[in-house]
């Protein structure tokens, strides 16, 4: 296959899945997005709740699929299973079973992304190391096994993001993963309107631990109220506990943190080791992630000094940070864009950051925050002290479940509540002058991505 080593070939997926290949095919890639095959790739022919994936499997050999994983027979190569989505859960498994390398699994209420990223950086940045990671923010019962179906055998690393709604559902993820690290970033009531309280949500992300190999790490956040019972559940399977965090006794703690202009020094103390580095993302929690990360790191076997280089040198994601110049007027203004997703914890660390911003004024763009059930209000009613500490000189409030924070931010700042992203986004292109900074945040489905790509396309 023009010299580029195939990842599975159909033999080995038939015994994988337990499904019957109907001719000899090679694939280099696996993906179950017609949209997203290359040349070579694995069609995943997933069923859905609003469609089935075996619609596009011409499209997919159009874009040039080598083969499919199916349930109904097809005129391309393709081995035929009884339940597609089961025979990616078995190929991912397979995946996991054939190699040798060393596995990091990441979640938390907030920064599971980030971290993963960060992670996979440090530990790529060693020369002709080879590491893979989960792409984007494939987390759940089908990203994890498409990202672990996607591992070159040979690989010497691997991170894993792995998310949830309910308990129970990590439980499955973890098993599938068999991580030797397992990084949980923080807790914070993210899809609290699944759980009865935060020590739920807590209880729910210490089932990552379940999956950890013999003689497992589990890093977890020194300084969050939940430390001990995080610490709990991994003591009673028997695995390693390290903490992180600012606080005395952490056993991998930030002993100084400086901010600059390009993010923030650390002075780090580890066991058996000190470590003075640059994160190059701004904030407390980029503090907190990059302590995770060094932790993870040592605990995998990796280069703490070219982990180091690595978080100096780790640019904003796409809708979690990332930075850019934008037109404005007959100058240009800063945005800051952290459209991705949003729950209380993540919304106070951000504002914190644009509270630290150089600007002529400060805009605050932010969508409501879903998946809180009866504690939204609430939640969103607290938002408001930080977002006056941050000395936010107008705040766009967007979408119904913000009128609380509204209702806590009248007579004491400048702001305005709107229905929805395309709305906000008429009102701050007319708004944007010369020298601001403008942080957009907000949860995914407000749509608040489309706002930042419209302003950065102006």
């Amino acid at each position: 296959m023009c010299g580029v080593s195939a990842l599975w070939t159909s033999d080995a997926i038939a015994l994988a899945t337990g499904g019957v290949a109907s001719a000899p095919f090679e694939a280099t890639g696996v993906a179950f997005d017609s949209r997203e095959i290359g040349a070579g790739d694995l069609f995943v022919a997933m069923p859905g709740e609003f469609t089935d994936g075996h619609k596009f499997v011409d499209g997919a050999f159009a874009r040039g699929a080598a083969g499919a994983i199916v349930s109904q027979p097809i005129e391309h190569p393709h081995v035929l299973v009884a339940d597609v989505a089961l025979a990616l859960n078995a190929l991912g498994i397979a995946s996991r079973r054939r190699t040798s390398a060393r596995i990091g699994g990441v979640t938390g209420s907030v920064g599971k992304t980030g971290t993963k990223e960060a992670l996979a950086a440090a530990l790529s940045r060693w020369p002709d190391t080879r590491v893979h990671k989960s792409v984007k923010s494939y987390n759940n019962h089908t990203g994890v096994p498409l990202s672990l179906s996607r591992m070159p055998e040979d690989s010497d690393y691997a991170v894993f993001e792995m998310g949830m709604n309910h308990a129970g559902e990590l439980a499955a993820l973890t098993r599938m993963v068999r991580p030797h690290v397992a990084v949980v970033t923080a807790i914070a009531p993210a899809h609290i309107e699944f759980f009865a309280s935060e020590a739920a949500i807590a209880d729910a992300k210490a089932e990552i631990f379940q999956g950890l190999e013999p003689g497992g790490t589990a890093i977890i956040p020194f300084d969050s109220p939940h430390r001990d019972r995080l610490a709990g559940h991994a003591r009673e399977l028997r695995v390693d506990v390290v903490t992180f965090g600012m606080g005395a006794g952490a056993d991998v703690r930030a002993r100084e943190a400086m901010p600059t202009r390009g993010g923030t020094l650390i002075t780090a103390t580890l066991p058996g080791a000190e470590l003075c580095f640059t994160v190059g993302q701004h904030g407390d929690h980029w503090v907190s992630n990059a302590l995770a990360v060094i932790a993870a790191v040592q605990a995998l076997g990796g280069d703490l000094a070219a982990a180091g280089l690595a978080l100096a040198e780790l640019e904003g994601l796409a809708g979690r940070g990332a930075r850019r110049n934008i037109h404005a007027g007959d100058g240009t203004a800063l945005l800051i864009d952290e459209s991705y997703n949003a729950n209380a914890a993540s919304m106070v660390a951000t504002l914190a950051v644009l509270g630290r911003e150089k600007a002529t004024r400060r805009i605050a763009v932010l969508g409501e925050m879903r998946e809180l059930g009866s504690e939204s209000e609430s939640l969103h009613a607290a938002i408001a002290e930080p977002l006056l500490a941050a000395n936010v000189d107008f705040a766009l409030l967007v979408g119904p479940g913000m009128a609380a924070l509204a209702t806590a931010l009248e007579g004491r700042a400048e702001f305005r509540h709107v229905a929805d992203a395309a709305a906000a986004r008429d009102l701050l292109e007319s708004l944007i002058a010369p020298g601001d900074a403008i942080l957009v945040k907000g949860s995914n489905g407000v749509g608040l991505s489309a706002l930042v790509d419209a302003l950065g396309a102006a």
